[in-house]
């Protein structure tokens, strides 16, 4: 399972993401390089857009009432500009780009956790996660260095955070999007 938790194997998986797809030309140059595939012939942006979790695993099937929910916990929340102007480096390898503001991001993650206490964040593995767009899934990846210098000489993107994503993978892993829901 390449080192993965036991749930991201699930079938019919679904997640909560701030999606941001505008960032794939970016970072694709380290996500394509370092997330093991088991469709080598798509890029990773065509099994799933660069993101920051929300929450995963979300519902096995959804249903419009907990599509109200979603839109109902996060009906206070307002749109915000989102930037990923730093690089971090988990204690165990991965590398990841912070998304600022972070405190808001970390707080909008929160809200939805707490609509949705059935579904733990990473399977209770992080109850409570630290909002990131992880850009090399290797262990130990030395490659922090060479993003921190891609920051400094050109910035990744700034987005607007309209809304969340609604995304379930399918059989062949390729994620796809099944609904959104505004900001706001």
């Amino acid at each position: 399972m390449n080192g993965q938790d036991p749930w991201a194997k699930r079938s019919g998986l679904t997640a909560i993401l701030i999606a941001v797809p505008e960032l794939a030309e970016y970072t694709d140059r380290w996500r394509t390089a370092t997330f093991p595939s088991a469709r080598p012939d798509l890029a990773l942006s065509e099994l799933i857009p660069p993101h920051v979790t929300v929450l995963v695993p979300w519902l096995k099937n959804p249903t419009p009432e907990h599509v109200q929910r979603l839109t109902d916990a996060v009906s206070e929340v307002r749109s915000f500009e989102l930037s990923f102007p730093t690089a971090e480096q988990f204690p165990n390898g991965p590398v990841w780009l912070r998304p600022e503001p972070f405190d808001q991001v970390r707080a909008l993650v929160r809200t939805v956790i707490s609509a949705f206490p059935e579904c733990p964040p990473y399977g209770g593995d992080h109850p409570d996660p630290h909002p990131h767009l992880t850009i090399s899934a290797q262990d130990n990846d030395p490659v922090l260095p060479e993003v921190q210098a891609a920051l400094a000489a050109a910035p990744a993107p700034t987005v607007t955070l309209d809304d969340l994503t609604i995304w379930r993978e399918g059989d062949d892993q390729v994620w796809q999007l099944t609904g959104s829901v505004p900001l706001g």
